[in-house]
C-alpha cells in the first residue's frame, strides 16, 4: 500500500457538484493506492501510521490533536511512466481488490478514534485543499 499524505488547512472532495467529503482546519489529506498482494493487515498498519505520524504543526500527530483525515482512493499512485508516453497501471490492484482495502484503512482509522472523511471510490472526483507548508510525504507499507 502506498499513501501520499499532505498536511492541510482544509480539504474537500466534490463528485458531480456534490461535496462528498470535507475536513476543516488542520489535518491530513491522504491519497491511498493499493497494489497486488496488499492485505487487511497492511491496511491496519497504514492506518496506525497515518494516525500517529508526527507531521502536523509543532511535530504533533492526528492522534495528539484529534485532527481529521480525508482519505481518497487513487489507483494512479501505482502508475508507471518510465517507458513511452502513456503510463501503465499494471501494479495497481483492480477495483474489487482495492476498494475493500481502502475501506479497511478508513475503518481502522475510525477504530483508533479518528474523524475520517472520504472520497467516492471510482468516481470522477475534484479534490481541493490548502497544503500547509507545503508538506507532502509518501508512506509505503
Amino acid at each position: 500500500m502506498r499513501a501520499v499524505v499532505q498536511r492541510v488547512d482544509g480539504a474537500k472532495v466534490v463528485v458531480a457538484g456534490e461535496t462528498v467529503g470535507e475536513i476543516i482546519g488542520e489535518g491530513l489529506c491522504v491519497l491511498v493506492g493499493v497494489t497486488h498482494g496488499d492485505t487487511p493487515e497492511k491496511a491496519a498498519q497504514l492506518a496506525r501510521k497515518l494516525w500517529s505520524v508526527r507531521i502536523l504543526e509543532d511535530e504533533k500527530s492526528c492522534s495528539d490533536l484529534a485532527a481529521p483525515l480525508l482519505v481518497i482512493s487513487q489507483f494512479t499512485l501505482y502508475g508507471d511512466a518510465r517507458k513511452g508516453r502513456r503510463p501503465t497501471w499494471n501494479a495497481a490492484a483492480p477495483g474489487e481488490v482495492a476498494e475493500p482495502l481502502v475501506d479497511e484503512v478508513v475503518a481502522q482509522l475510525r477504530a483508533l478514534g479518528a474523524h475520517v472523511e472520504t472520497g467516492r471510490f471510482g468516481a470522477d472526483m475534484r479534490v481541493s485543499l490548502t497544503n500547509h507548508g507545503p508538506f507532502t510525504l509518501q508512506i509505503e507499507v
